[in-house]
Protein backbone atom coordinates (compact mmCIF):
# COMPACT_ATOMS: atom_id res chain seq x y z
CA UNK A 1 0.00 0.00 0.00
CA UNK A 2 1.61 3.29 -1.17
CA UNK A 3 0.80 5.58 2.11
CA UNK A 4 1.66 9.11 1.37
CA UNK A 5 3.46 8.21 -1.77
CA UNK A 6 0.47 7.63 -4.59
CA UNK A 7 0.98 8.69 -7.89
CA UNK A 8 -0.80 12.05 -8.17
CA UNK A 9 0.05 12.63 -11.94
CA UNK A 10 -2.19 9.94 -13.55
CA UNK A 11 -6.08 9.48 -13.44
CA UNK A 12 -8.45 7.24 -11.14
CA UNK A 13 -12.37 6.33 -11.30
CA UNK A 14 -13.05 7.49 -8.13
CA UNK A 15 -11.23 9.80 -5.67
CA UNK A 16 -12.33 9.84 -2.16
CA UNK A 17 -11.89 12.83 0.20
CA UNK A 18 -11.34 11.94 4.09
CA UNK A 19 -9.91 8.72 5.57
CA UNK A 20 -12.53 8.52 8.36
CA UNK A 21 -15.00 5.77 8.57
CA UNK A 22 -17.20 6.89 5.38
CA UNK A 23 -14.43 7.47 3.48
CA UNK A 24 -12.41 4.58 3.71
CA UNK A 25 -15.43 2.30 3.57
CA UNK A 26 -16.12 3.98 0.13
CA UNK A 27 -12.96 3.39 -1.00
CA UNK A 28 -12.55 -0.11 -0.42
CA UNK A 29 -16.13 -0.79 -1.47
CA UNK A 30 -15.34 0.89 -5.00
CA UNK A 31 -11.87 -0.82 -5.34
CA UNK A 32 -13.48 -3.86 -4.13
CA UNK A 33 -15.67 -3.43 -7.37
CA UNK A 34 -12.48 -3.14 -9.77
CA UNK A 35 -12.18 0.69 -9.53
CA UNK A 36 -8.84 2.32 -9.40
CA UNK A 37 -9.03 4.36 -6.50
CA UNK A 38 -7.14 7.37 -4.70
CA UNK A 39 -8.13 8.31 -0.82
CA UNK A 40 -7.09 11.78 -0.14
CA UNK A 41 -6.46 12.81 3.50
CA UNK A 42 -4.80 16.18 4.81
CA UNK A 43 -3.83 14.69 8.10
CA UNK A 44 -0.63 13.14 8.83
CA UNK A 45 -2.76 9.94 10.06
CA UNK A 46 -5.77 7.58 9.32
CA UNK A 47 -8.52 6.83 10.50
CA UNK A 48 -10.57 10.02 11.76
CA UNK A 49 -12.32 10.41 14.76
CA UNK A 50 -13.76 6.92 13.86
CA UNK A 51 -10.26 6.58 15.96
CA UNK A 52 -10.93 7.64 18.74
CA UNK A 53 -14.20 6.99 19.31
CA UNK A 54 -16.22 3.92 20.80
CA UNK A 55 -16.11 2.11 17.85
CA UNK A 56 -19.71 0.92 17.86
CA UNK A 57 -22.25 0.85 14.69
CA UNK A 58 -26.15 1.35 15.09
CA UNK A 59 -27.41 -0.66 12.16
CA UNK A 60 -31.04 -2.28 12.94
CA UNK A 61 -31.83 -6.12 11.69
CA UNK A 62 -28.15 -6.41 10.60
CA UNK A 63 -26.09 -8.47 13.57
CA UNK A 64 -24.02 -11.47 12.12
CA UNK A 65 -24.90 -14.83 12.19
CA UNK A 66 -28.02 -13.58 15.00
CA UNK A 67 -32.12 -14.75 14.78
CA UNK A 68 -34.58 -12.04 14.08
CA UNK A 69 -35.13 -10.17 17.26
CA UNK A 70 -36.20 -6.44 15.39
CA UNK A 71 -37.98 -5.68 11.68
CA UNK A 72 -37.08 -2.50 9.93
CA UNK A 73 -40.91 -1.47 10.98
CA UNK A 74 -39.98 -1.49 14.88
CA UNK A 75 -36.59 0.13 14.03
CA UNK A 76 -38.66 2.83 12.15
CA UNK A 77 -41.37 2.86 14.71
CA UNK A 78 -38.56 4.32 17.06
CA UNK A 79 -36.65 6.57 15.24
CA UNK A 80 -40.14 8.62 14.47
CA UNK A 81 -40.90 8.26 17.87
CA UNK A 82 -37.31 10.00 18.17
CA UNK A 83 -37.03 12.06 15.55
CA UNK A 84 -40.70 13.02 14.61
CA UNK A 85 -41.42 14.85 11.82
CA UNK A 86 -37.90 16.21 11.22
CA UNK A 87 -36.31 15.98 7.91
CA UNK A 88 -34.78 12.48 6.29
CA UNK A 89 -37.58 10.51 6.81
CA UNK A 90 -36.72 8.92 3.12
CA UNK A 91 -33.42 8.57 3.88
CA UNK A 92 -33.88 7.06 7.18
CA UNK A 93 -35.74 4.31 5.44
CA UNK A 94 -32.99 3.57 2.84
CA UNK A 95 -30.49 3.35 5.98
CA UNK A 96 -32.69 0.96 7.41
CA UNK A 97 -33.33 -1.41 4.23
CA UNK A 98 -29.66 -1.33 3.29
CA UNK A 99 -27.67 -1.15 6.33
CA UNK A 100 -28.51 -4.90 6.09
CA UNK A 101 -26.60 -5.61 2.89
CA UNK A 102 -23.78 -3.16 3.79
CA UNK A 103 -22.86 -4.68 6.51
CA UNK A 104 -22.85 -8.38 4.80
CA UNK A 105 -21.10 -6.87 2.26
CA UNK A 106 -17.66 -5.49 4.44
CA UNK A 107 -18.26 -8.91 6.17
CA UNK A 108 -18.10 -10.93 3.23
CA UNK A 109 -15.35 -9.09 0.98
CA UNK A 110 -13.05 -7.25 3.32
CA UNK A 111 -11.15 -6.97 7.04
CA UNK A 112 -14.49 -5.22 9.02
CA UNK A 113 -16.05 -7.28 11.09
CA UNK A 114 -18.69 -6.68 13.43
CA UNK A 115 -20.61 -8.67 16.05
CA UNK A 116 -23.37 -7.74 18.02
CA UNK A 117 -23.14 -6.06 21.54
CA UNK A 118 -24.51 -8.53 24.20
CA UNK A 119 -26.58 -5.80 25.71
CA UNK A 120 -26.86 -2.07 24.79
CA UNK A 121 -30.08 -0.59 25.31
CA UNK A 122 -31.77 2.86 22.60
CA UNK A 123 -31.19 5.59 24.25
CA UNK A 124 -34.98 6.55 24.77
CA UNK A 125 -35.39 2.83 25.67
CA UNK A 126 -39.36 3.91 26.99
CA UNK A 127 -40.17 5.40 24.00
CA UNK A 128 -42.47 2.88 20.82
CA UNK A 129 -40.16 0.89 19.10
CA UNK A 130 -37.00 0.56 21.26
CA UNK A 131 -34.80 -2.45 21.87
CA UNK A 132 -32.59 -3.78 24.92
CA UNK A 133 -30.26 -4.93 22.21
CA UNK A 134 -29.66 -6.31 18.53
CA UNK A 135 -28.76 -2.91 17.22
CA UNK A 136 -25.85 -1.76 18.21
CA UNK A 137 -22.62 -3.58 16.71
CA UNK A 138 -18.94 -3.19 17.66
CA UNK A 139 -15.93 -4.26 15.49
CA UNK A 140 -14.17 -7.76 16.63
CA UNK A 141 -10.35 -6.81 18.38
CA UNK A 142 -7.94 -6.27 15.91
CA UNK A 143 -4.14 -6.84 16.05
CA UNK A 144 -2.38 -3.65 14.53
CA UNK A 145 0.66 -5.86 14.03
CA UNK A 146 -1.17 -7.05 10.41
CA UNK A 147 -0.42 -3.84 9.11
CA UNK A 148 3.39 -3.58 9.49
CA UNK A 149 5.01 -0.58 9.39
CA UNK A 150 2.02 1.32 7.88
CA UNK A 151 0.57 0.39 12.21
CA UNK A 152 2.42 4.18 12.47
CA UNK A 153 -0.14 5.37 10.67
CA UNK A 154 -3.05 4.63 11.73
CA UNK A 155 -4.22 7.58 14.60
CA UNK A 156 -3.74 6.82 18.30
CA UNK A 157 -6.96 6.30 20.49
CA UNK A 158 -6.95 9.23 23.40
CA UNK A 159 -4.22 8.59 26.27
CA UNK A 160 -7.26 9.22 28.68
CA UNK A 161 -8.60 5.80 27.15
CA UNK A 162 -5.12 4.13 27.43
CA UNK A 163 -3.81 2.31 29.96
CA UNK A 164 0.00 2.34 30.90
CA UNK A 165 0.87 5.14 28.14
CA UNK A 166 -0.74 3.16 24.55
CA UNK A 167 -2.70 -0.31 26.01
CA UNK A 168 -6.34 -0.19 25.01
CA UNK A 169 -8.91 -2.13 27.13
CA UNK A 170 -12.37 -3.74 25.81
CA UNK A 171 -15.36 -2.80 27.32
CA UNK A 172 -15.89 -6.66 28.81
CA UNK A 173 -11.93 -6.33 29.85
CA UNK A 174 -12.84 -3.20 32.53
CA UNK A 175 -14.33 -5.19 35.43
CA UNK A 176 -11.25 -7.63 35.26
CA UNK A 177 -9.69 -4.91 36.02
CA UNK A 178 -11.96 -3.53 39.00
CA UNK A 179 -11.64 -7.10 40.76
CA UNK A 180 -8.04 -8.34 39.92
CA UNK A 181 -7.09 -7.97 43.17
CA UNK A 182 -10.34 -9.81 44.62
CA UNK A 183 -10.70 -12.65 41.57
CA UNK A 184 -7.98 -15.06 40.48
CA UNK A 185 -10.00 -15.48 37.30
CA UNK A 186 -9.70 -11.18 36.70
CA UNK A 187 -6.30 -11.66 38.02
CA UNK A 188 -5.39 -14.12 35.81
CA UNK A 189 -7.06 -12.09 32.71
CA UNK A 190 -5.24 -8.83 33.29
CA UNK A 191 -2.29 -10.69 33.39
CA UNK A 192 -2.28 -11.87 30.30
CA UNK A 193 -3.34 -8.15 28.79
CA UNK A 194 0.12 -6.68 30.53
CA UNK A 195 2.16 -9.58 28.96
CA UNK A 196 1.13 -9.26 25.43
CA UNK A 197 1.35 -5.18 25.97
CA UNK A 198 4.70 -5.71 27.21
CA UNK A 199 5.58 -7.75 24.17
CA UNK A 200 4.20 -4.62 21.58
CA UNK A 201 5.92 -2.45 23.37
CA UNK A 202 9.09 -3.97 23.08
CA UNK A 203 9.04 -2.42 19.07
CA UNK A 204 6.19 -0.25 18.92
CA UNK A 205 4.86 2.80 20.33
CA UNK A 206 1.97 1.55 21.48
CA UNK A 207 0.12 -1.86 21.91
CA UNK A 208 -1.27 -3.34 19.10
CA UNK A 209 -4.38 -5.01 20.01
CA UNK A 210 -6.85 -2.71 19.09
CA UNK A 211 -10.42 -2.71 19.90
CA UNK A 212 -13.42 -0.22 19.34
CA UNK A 213 -13.26 2.35 17.35
CA UNK A 214 -9.80 2.20 16.86
CA UNK A 215 -10.31 -1.63 15.72
CA UNK A 216 -12.42 -0.49 13.12
CA UNK A 217 -10.41 2.36 11.63
CA UNK A 218 -7.47 -0.32 11.85
CA UNK A 219 -9.90 -3.09 10.02
CA UNK A 220 -10.85 -0.51 7.48
CA UNK A 221 -7.06 0.61 6.86
CA UNK A 222 -6.32 -3.47 6.36
CA UNK A 223 -8.94 -3.38 3.73
CA UNK A 224 -7.17 -0.63 1.88
CA UNK A 225 -3.85 -2.34 2.27
CA UNK A 226 -4.94 -5.71 0.76
CA UNK A 227 -6.94 -3.82 -2.12
CA UNK A 228 -4.03 -1.83 -2.95
CA UNK A 229 -5.84 1.72 -2.88
CA UNK A 230 -3.59 4.74 -3.56
CA UNK A 231 -3.72 6.68 -0.34
CA UNK A 232 -2.21 10.36 -0.33
CA UNK A 233 -1.65 11.83 3.21
CA UNK A 234 -1.06 15.64 4.02
CA UNK A 235 -2.94 16.45 0.78
CA UNK A 236 -5.04 19.45 0.74
CA UNK A 237 -7.64 19.68 -1.99
CA UNK A 238 -7.84 23.37 -3.10
CA UNK A 239 -10.83 22.79 -5.29
CA UNK A 240 -13.11 20.03 -7.72
CA UNK A 241 -12.39 20.07 -10.94
CA UNK A 242 -15.96 20.89 -12.33
CA UNK A 243 -16.73 20.08 -16.72
CA UNK A 244 -19.32 20.46 -17.99
CA UNK A 245 -21.36 20.48 -14.85
CA UNK A 246 -19.78 17.58 -13.30
CA UNK A 247 -17.14 16.58 -10.86
CA UNK A 248 -14.72 15.51 -12.92
CA UNK A 249 -11.41 15.13 -10.17
CA UNK A 250 -9.86 17.70 -7.51
CA UNK A 251 -7.09 20.09 -7.28
CA UNK A 252 -4.70 19.36 -4.74
CA UNK A 253 -1.40 21.45 -3.68
CA UNK A 254 1.37 19.86 -4.92
CA UNK A 255 4.69 19.51 -3.37
CA UNK A 256 5.69 23.12 -4.17
CA UNK A 257 2.85 24.23 -3.64
CA UNK A 258 1.44 24.53 -7.13
CA UNK A 259 -2.31 23.48 -8.11
CA UNK A 260 -2.03 19.69 -9.60
CA UNK A 261 -5.14 18.47 -11.06
CA UNK A 262 -5.83 14.80 -10.78
CA UNK A 263 -9.02 13.84 -13.20
CA UNK A 264 -11.83 11.09 -11.65
CA UNK A 265 -13.80 9.60 -14.50
CA UNK A 266 -16.67 7.97 -12.37
CA UNK A 267 -16.67 10.55 -9.70
CA UNK A 268 -15.61 12.09 -6.39
CA UNK A 269 -16.81 11.14 -2.50
CA UNK A 270 -16.33 14.00 0.15
CA UNK A 271 -15.99 11.93 3.45
CA UNK A 272 -14.13 15.21 5.36
CA UNK A 273 -15.26 14.85 8.69
CA UNK A 274 -17.78 17.81 8.77
CA UNK A 275 -17.10 21.07 10.52
CA UNK A 276 -16.57 20.61 13.95
CA UNK A 277 -13.27 22.72 14.17
CA UNK A 278 -14.38 25.06 12.03
CA UNK A 279 -15.21 28.58 14.39
CA UNK A 280 -17.26 30.42 11.26
CA UNK A 281 -19.13 27.83 10.45
CA UNK A 282 -19.63 27.00 14.32
CA UNK A 283 -21.15 30.21 14.82
CA UNK A 284 -23.39 30.30 12.40
CA UNK A 285 -25.10 26.98 12.30
CA UNK A 286 -24.71 26.17 16.17
CA UNK A 287 -26.36 27.81 19.67
CA UNK A 288 -24.56 31.19 20.90
CA UNK A 289 -23.30 29.47 24.05
CA UNK A 290 -22.11 26.24 22.25
CA UNK A 291 -18.58 27.03 22.45
CA UNK A 292 -15.90 26.20 20.43
CA UNK A 293 -14.55 22.80 21.95
CA UNK A 294 -14.81 19.62 20.03
CA UNK A 295 -13.62 16.00 20.74
CA UNK A 296 -13.09 15.51 16.89
CA UNK A 297 -9.87 14.30 15.25
CA UNK A 298 -8.50 17.36 14.18
CA UNK A 299 -8.90 17.18 10.38
CA UNK A 300 -12.15 18.07 10.81
CA UNK A 301 -12.63 21.68 9.13
CA UNK A 302 -15.79 21.88 6.98
CA UNK A 303 -13.96 21.42 3.42
CA UNK A 304 -16.58 18.94 2.65
CA UNK A 305 -18.75 21.21 2.85
CA UNK A 306 -17.32 24.14 1.33
CA UNK A 307 -16.32 22.06 -1.95
CA UNK A 308 -19.77 20.62 -2.07
CA UNK A 309 -21.76 24.53 -1.70
CA UNK A 310 -18.82 25.72 -4.32
CA UNK A 311 -20.28 23.16 -6.46
CA UNK A 312 -23.66 23.99 -6.40
CA UNK A 313 -24.72 21.53 -3.40
CA UNK A 314 -27.18 22.62 -0.45
CA UNK A 315 -26.83 22.72 2.86
CA UNK A 316 -30.48 22.36 4.34
CA UNK A 317 -31.71 23.94 7.39
CA UNK A 318 -34.51 22.00 9.63
CA UNK A 319 -32.14 19.86 11.49
CA UNK A 320 -33.07 19.49 15.42
CA UNK A 321 -29.02 20.33 15.98
CA UNK A 322 -26.70 21.12 13.51
CA UNK A 323 -24.14 18.91 16.36
CA UNK A 324 -24.16 15.80 18.46
CA UNK A 325 -23.43 16.83 21.93
CA UNK A 326 -20.89 15.46 24.44
CA UNK A 327 -20.01 17.31 27.61
CA UNK A 328 -16.01 17.93 27.98
CA UNK A 329 -13.19 19.02 30.18
CA UNK A 330 -10.29 20.52 29.38
CA UNK A 331 -6.54 19.84 30.07
CA UNK A 332 -3.07 20.12 29.36
CA UNK A 333 -1.29 16.72 28.96
CA UNK A 334 2.04 16.22 30.63
CA UNK A 335 3.37 17.22 27.28
CA UNK A 336 2.23 20.36 26.79
CA UNK A 337 -0.76 19.40 24.80
CA UNK A 338 -3.88 20.75 25.28
CA UNK A 339 -6.54 18.10 25.63
CA UNK A 340 -10.25 17.60 25.40
CA UNK A 341 -12.17 14.63 27.35
CA UNK A 342 -15.69 13.42 26.30
CA UNK A 343 -17.93 12.85 29.15
CA UNK A 344 -19.51 9.94 27.50
CA UNK A 345 -20.21 7.09 30.04
CA UNK A 346 -17.31 6.65 32.19
CA UNK A 347 -18.63 8.87 34.70
CA UNK A 348 -21.79 11.10 34.85
CA UNK A 349 -24.00 8.48 35.72
CA UNK A 350 -22.28 6.15 37.89
CA UNK A 351 -23.29 6.06 41.72
CA UNK A 352 -21.80 8.83 43.98
CA UNK A 353 -21.56 11.73 41.06
CA UNK A 354 -24.46 14.51 40.75
CA UNK A 355 -23.78 17.61 38.05
CA UNK A 356 -24.71 21.37 39.03
CA UNK A 357 -25.32 24.16 37.58
CA UNK A 358 -24.10 28.22 38.39
CA UNK A 359 -26.78 27.99 41.76
CA UNK A 360 -25.09 24.97 42.81
CA UNK A 361 -28.40 22.64 42.15
CA UNK A 362 -28.90 19.97 39.77
CA UNK A 363 -30.39 20.87 36.24
CA UNK A 364 -30.78 17.20 34.39
CA UNK A 365 -30.61 13.55 35.08
CA UNK A 366 -27.07 12.78 35.26
CA UNK A 367 -27.43 9.39 33.37
CA UNK A 368 -29.02 10.53 30.19
CA UNK A 369 -27.30 10.56 27.15
CA UNK A 370 -24.07 12.65 26.74
CA UNK A 371 -26.24 14.73 23.62
CA UNK A 372 -29.24 15.04 26.28
CA UNK A 373 -26.85 15.93 28.85
CA UNK A 374 -25.24 19.01 26.68
CA UNK A 375 -28.93 20.40 25.44
CA UNK A 376 -29.96 20.46 28.99
CA UNK A 377 -26.59 22.67 29.66
CA UNK A 378 -27.53 24.75 26.74
CA UNK A 379 -31.16 25.85 27.52
CA UNK A 380 -30.35 28.39 30.38
CA UNK A 381 -33.15 29.96 32.84
CA UNK A 382 -33.14 33.03 34.11
CA UNK A 383 -30.72 33.47 37.05
CA UNK A 384 -28.53 30.28 36.78
CA UNK A 385 -26.69 28.63 33.90
CA UNK A 386 -25.07 25.14 33.32
CA UNK A 387 -22.51 26.60 30.58
CA UNK A 388 -20.23 25.80 32.15
CA UNK A 389 -21.56 23.28 35.14
CA UNK A 390 -19.36 20.89 37.11
CA UNK A 391 -19.67 17.18 37.94
CA UNK A 392 -19.13 16.80 41.49
CA UNK A 393 -18.22 13.65 43.53
CA UNK A 394 -16.80 11.73 46.46
CA UNK A 395 -13.50 10.03 46.81
CA UNK A 396 -15.19 6.41 46.92
CA UNK A 397 -16.46 7.55 42.95
CA UNK A 398 -13.65 8.84 42.41
CA UNK A 399 -11.36 5.85 43.07
CA UNK A 400 -13.59 3.68 41.64
CA UNK A 401 -14.88 5.43 38.64
CA UNK A 402 -12.46 7.77 37.50
CA UNK A 403 -13.82 11.46 36.95
CA UNK A 404 -12.69 13.01 33.32
CA UNK A 405 -9.46 12.22 32.53
CA UNK A 406 -8.48 11.22 36.15
CA UNK A 407 -8.75 7.10 35.48
CA UNK A 408 -10.64 4.67 38.75
CA UNK A 409 -7.43 4.06 40.80
CA UNK A 410 -5.32 7.12 40.32
CA UNK A 411 -3.36 7.23 43.36
CA UNK A 412 -1.24 9.83 42.05
CA UNK A 413 -3.28 13.05 41.50
CA UNK A 414 -1.10 15.81 42.32
CA UNK A 415 -0.73 16.47 38.65
CA UNK A 416 -4.36 17.11 38.01
CA UNK A 417 -4.89 19.18 41.09
CA UNK A 418 -1.92 21.37 40.85
CA UNK A 419 -3.23 22.21 36.98
CA UNK A 420 -6.83 23.07 38.87
CA UNK A 421 -8.56 20.63 36.23
CA UNK A 422 -9.29 18.46 39.19
CA UNK A 423 -10.70 20.62 42.28
CA UNK A 424 -10.64 18.99 45.74
CA UNK A 425 -12.10 20.27 49.40
CA UNK A 426 -12.30 18.50 52.36
CA UNK A 427 -16.11 20.10 53.19
CA UNK A 428 -18.73 20.93 50.33
CA UNK A 429 -18.70 24.24 51.70
CA UNK A 430 -15.22 24.47 50.55
CA UNK A 431 -15.60 22.62 47.29
CA UNK A 432 -18.68 25.37 46.61
CA UNK A 433 -16.67 27.91 47.43
CA UNK A 434 -13.82 26.59 44.91
CA UNK A 435 -16.07 26.46 42.17
CA UNK A 436 -18.10 29.14 42.87
CA UNK A 437 -21.77 28.25 44.13
CA UNK A 438 -23.87 28.62 46.52
CA UNK A 439 -22.46 26.60 49.89
CA UNK A 440 -26.27 26.32 51.61
CA UNK A 441 -27.73 25.72 48.00
CA UNK A 442 -24.58 22.79 46.93
CA UNK A 443 -25.39 21.36 50.66
CA UNK A 444 -29.14 21.17 50.34
CA UNK A 445 -28.69 19.75 46.88
CA UNK A 446 -26.01 16.99 48.15
CA UNK A 447 -28.23 16.40 50.68
CA UNK A 448 -31.20 15.99 48.48
CA UNK A 449 -29.34 13.36 46.33
CA UNK A 450 -28.15 11.25 49.14
CA UNK A 451 -31.78 11.15 50.23
CA UNK A 452 -33.09 10.20 46.96
CA UNK A 453 -29.81 7.81 46.66
CA UNK A 454 -30.97 5.60 49.92
CA UNK A 455 -34.00 5.24 49.31
CA UNK A 456 -33.44 4.10 45.23
CA UNK A 457 -35.93 6.67 44.21
CA UNK A 458 -34.26 10.26 41.98
CA UNK A 459 -37.35 12.58 43.26
CA UNK A 460 -35.75 15.33 40.80
CA UNK A 461 -35.14 13.50 37.56
CA UNK A 462 -35.99 9.72 38.09
CA UNK A 463 -32.08 8.89 37.47
CA UNK A 464 -32.03 4.69 36.76
CA UNK A 465 -35.72 4.80 36.31
CA UNK A 466 -35.17 3.31 33.00
CA UNK A 467 -32.83 0.38 31.26
CA UNK A 468 -30.31 3.14 29.40
CA UNK A 469 -29.62 4.63 32.63
CA UNK A 470 -29.28 1.31 34.41
CA UNK A 471 -26.73 0.43 31.97
CA UNK A 472 -24.41 3.20 32.27
CA UNK A 473 -24.89 2.90 35.90
CA UNK A 474 -23.15 0.11 38.17
CA UNK A 475 -24.94 -3.28 38.73
CA UNK A 476 -23.28 -4.03 41.49
CA UNK A 477 -24.63 -0.84 43.44
CA UNK A 478 -27.78 -1.01 45.03
CA UNK A 479 -30.92 0.02 45.66
CA UNK A 480 -30.12 2.34 42.60
CA UNK A 481 -27.04 1.12 39.85
CA UNK A 482 -26.88 4.85 39.27
CA UNK A 483 -27.17 6.45 42.58
CA UNK A 484 -24.39 6.58 45.63
CA UNK A 485 -24.64 9.10 48.69
CA UNK A 486 -21.60 11.58 48.52
CA UNK A 487 -20.26 10.66 52.25
CA UNK A 488 -16.55 10.27 51.43
CA UNK A 489 -14.09 13.52 51.83
CA UNK A 490 -12.52 14.72 50.21
CA UNK A 491 -14.76 15.95 47.46
CA UNK A 492 -13.98 16.22 44.15
CA UNK A 493 -15.21 18.58 40.99
CA UNK A 494 -14.32 19.08 37.52
CA UNK A 495 -15.69 21.74 35.07
CA UNK A 496 -17.59 20.73 31.87
CA UNK A 497 -18.42 22.54 29.08
CA UNK A 498 -20.38 22.00 25.72
CA UNK A 499 -18.75 20.35 23.45
CA UNK A 500 -19.08 17.64 19.92
CA UNK A 501 -18.72 14.46 18.60
CA UNK A 502 -19.56 15.30 15.41
CA UNK A 503 -21.79 17.84 13.41
CA UNK A 504 -25.16 16.92 12.10
CA UNK A 505 -25.55 19.74 9.57
CA UNK A 506 -23.88 18.72 6.11
CA UNK A 507 -24.86 18.54 2.32
CA UNK A 508 -28.39 17.62 0.90
CA UNK A 509 -28.30 14.19 -0.59
CA UNK A 510 -30.36 11.68 -1.99
CA UNK A 511 -30.58 7.82 -1.30
CA UNK A 512 -27.38 7.19 -3.60
CA UNK A 513 -25.61 9.58 -1.56
CA UNK A 514 -25.28 11.94 -4.06
CA UNK A 515 -24.78 15.71 -3.54
CA UNK A 516 -28.12 17.85 -4.39
CA UNK A 517 -28.97 21.40 -5.79
CA UNK A 518 -31.05 23.73 -3.74
CA UNK A 519 -34.11 22.47 -6.24
CA UNK A 520 -33.17 18.85 -5.08
CA UNK A 521 -31.17 18.01 -8.41
CA UNK A 522 -27.73 15.80 -8.18
CA UNK A 523 -24.98 16.99 -9.05
CA UNK A 524 -23.55 14.66 -11.45
CA UNK A 525 -20.31 12.92 -9.95
CA UNK A 526 -20.68 14.08 -6.48
CA UNK A 527 -21.16 12.08 -3.61
CA UNK A 528 -21.16 12.82 0.31
CA UNK A 529 -20.93 10.47 3.43
CA UNK A 530 -20.21 10.51 6.97
CA UNK A 531 -20.96 14.31 8.85
CA UNK A 532 -20.17 15.82 5.41
CA UNK A 533 -23.69 14.58 4.64
CA UNK A 534 -26.41 16.13 6.18
CA UNK A 535 -27.54 13.85 9.19
CA UNK A 536 -30.29 11.26 8.43
CA UNK A 537 -31.19 11.61 12.52
CA UNK A 538 -31.32 15.51 12.00
CA UNK A 539 -29.26 15.76 15.24
CA UNK A 540 -31.02 13.47 17.16
CA UNK A 541 -28.90 10.87 19.05
CA UNK A 542 -31.57 7.78 19.03
CA UNK A 543 -28.74 5.50 20.05
CA UNK A 544 -24.99 4.68 19.46
CA UNK A 545 -23.53 4.16 16.93
CA UNK A 546 -26.10 6.41 15.07
CA UNK A 547 -23.09 8.25 13.14
CA UNK A 548 -21.13 5.03 12.24
CA UNK A 549 -23.63 3.42 11.40
CA UNK A 550 -24.99 5.69 8.59
CA UNK A 551 -21.43 6.81 7.22
CA UNK A 552 -20.55 2.97 6.72
CA UNK A 553 -24.07 2.63 4.89
CA UNK A 554 -23.90 5.37 2.35
CA UNK A 555 -20.06 5.48 1.78
CA UNK A 556 -21.22 2.31 1.05
CA UNK A 557 -23.95 3.07 -1.14
CA UNK A 558 -22.57 5.89 -2.54
CA UNK A 559 -19.02 3.56 -4.17
CA UNK A 560 -21.96 0.93 -5.33
CA UNK A 561 -24.00 4.19 -7.24
CA UNK A 562 -20.58 4.60 -8.64
CA UNK A 563 -19.48 1.17 -10.41
CA UNK A 564 -23.40 1.31 -11.60
CA UNK A 565 -24.14 -1.91 -8.89
CA UNK A 566 -27.07 0.04 -6.69
CA UNK A 567 -30.06 -1.62 -8.66
CA UNK A 568 -32.26 -4.10 -7.89
CA UNK A 569 -29.34 -6.86 -8.78
CA UNK A 570 -26.93 -5.08 -6.01
CA UNK A 571 -30.31 -5.43 -3.47
CA UNK A 572 -30.73 -9.05 -3.83
CA UNK A 573 -29.57 -10.42 -0.36
CA UNK A 574 -28.84 -13.10 1.37
CA UNK A 575 -31.87 -14.44 3.38
CA UNK A 576 -30.07 -16.00 5.85
CA UNK A 577 -27.97 -12.85 6.97
CA UNK A 578 -30.68 -10.50 6.85
CA UNK A 579 -33.99 -10.00 9.26
CA UNK A 580 -37.31 -9.84 7.70
CA UNK A 581 -39.28 -6.72 8.29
Amino acid sequence: MRFGKADLSQDYDVIVLGAGAGGMTAAVVAANEGLNVLLLEKTNRLGGTTALSGGMVWAPNSAPGTTAVDTVAEARTYLDSVIGILPGATLRQTFLERAPEAIDYLGRNTAVQLAPLAFYPDYYPDLPGATLKGRVLEPLPFDGCSLGEAFALLRDPLPEFTLFGGMMVARTDIPHFRRMFRSPRSALRVARLLINYGLHRLSLHRGASLVLGNALAGRLMKSLMDLSVSVALETHVMRLLIEGGRAAGVVVAGDDGRPVGIKASRGVILATGGFSHNQTIRRARLPENAGSLSAVAPGATGDGLGLGEAAGGAIPDGNASNAFWVPVSTFRRENGAEAVYPHTVTDRGKPGMLAVASDGCRFTNEANSYHEFVSAMLQTDAGRSAVPCHLICDSNALWRYGLGAVKPMTARRAPYLESGYLIQAQTLADLADRIGVDAAALEETVTRYNADAESGTDTLFGRGSNAYHRYVGDSENSPNPCMRPLTDAPYYAVKLQPGDLGTAGGLLTNENAEVLSETGTPIPGLYACGNDMNSIMAGCYPGPGITLGPALVFGYLAAMHITGKNGPEARRLDATCINPS
